[in-house]
């Protein structure tokens, strides 16, 4: 089950529509048709910032924003629905890459190609981990052929800092971009503000999240479905841009959110001036 809203609606009731009712009647609709089992796509927002890293199968959820917090009642409905019999297992996925992923990750593409030199947060040094689609899609066959209820936390094994996943990128795309850096307190409230205003697409998880580490303790995956991920955080980005530079005209006008471009917005105007900003090191 992949239907849901994305962080970028910023709508919380379409969120809670889409998001849980939406999963509630999927559910019901499989107990009344003898369905043998349900995989629900959840989030890694269900952590919120996390205390503590790994966060490990034995973590409790702390949503801090809209989205996190309607995917985490859609993992209690399903939870639910195991009590109730129905063999459902949720599969929690970190940040998504892949080829044809853009979203928000779009405009970071978009700087690159052009030569933009691209911001962390702070010195850059959180460890931020990632997923690839097909990764996940592993996971999840993994997870509709093993009988009985589960929760499985999938990402990437081999994965580093944001800084050093941005500047992998830039120099795997050769357009002369280099990793810029802003205080992570004024950013993320400057972030915070332009997007309530509608001046940018910032999700509330965006600004919460950009300047702070978070992965997954992926062992219990290996173990439960002998998963293993094939991409690193490397590879999956440079297939993902890669991909954006192919079909750069198709990103802006996608069907699905997942497959276009974020708007820029007030972005077009700080793409032209980052290079004046301190290089992060």
């Amino acid at each position: 089950h992949n239907v849901a809203q994305v962080p970028l609606v910023k709508d919380p009731h379409l969120l809670r529509s889409v998001n849980v009712d939406g999963t509630q009647v999927l559910l019901d609709a499989c107990i009344d048709a003898g369905v043998g089992k349900v995989v629900h796509t959840s989030s890694s927002a269900v952590f919120g910032i996390p205390e503590h890293n790994p966060v490990l199968p034995t973590t409790v959820p702390k949503p801090q924003e809209a989205y996190g917090h309607a995917k985490l009642a859609a993992e209690w409905a399903c939870l639910n629905a195991a009590a109730a019999g129905l063999d459902v297992s949720i599969v929690r996925p970190r940040t998504i890459l892949g080829h044809g992923r853009l979203g928000i990750f779009g405009i970071l593409f978009d700087w690159i190609a052009d030569g933009a030199d691209p911001i962390v947060l702070g010195d850059g040094r959180n460890r931020y981990q990632f997923v690839h689609a097909d990764d996940l899609a592993a996971a999840c066959l993994l997870a509709a052929g093993r009988p009985g209820p589960g929760v499985f936390n999938v990402g990437t094994d081999r994965f580093g800092t944001m800084r050093d996943a941005l500047a992998n990128l830039c120099a795997h795309a050769g357009t002369g971009a280099h990793v810029r850096r802003l205080p992570a307190g004024p950013a993320s409230l400057a972030m915070r503000a332009s997007a309530a205003a509608g001046l940018t697409p910032f999700a509330p998880y965006h600004w919460l999240m950009y300047a702070h580490s978070m992965w997954f303790d992926v062992d219990h995956v290996r173990d439960q479905l002998g998963w293993t991920p094939r991409y690193s955080t490397d590879e999956m980005f440079a297939e993902s841009y890669d991909w954006f530079v192919a079909n750069r005209a198709a990103a802006a006008t996608g069907s699905s959110p997942h497959r276009r471009s974020a708007e820029a917005g007030a972005l077009r105007a700080l793409k032209r001036v980052t290079g004046i900003l301190p290089l992060a090191r």
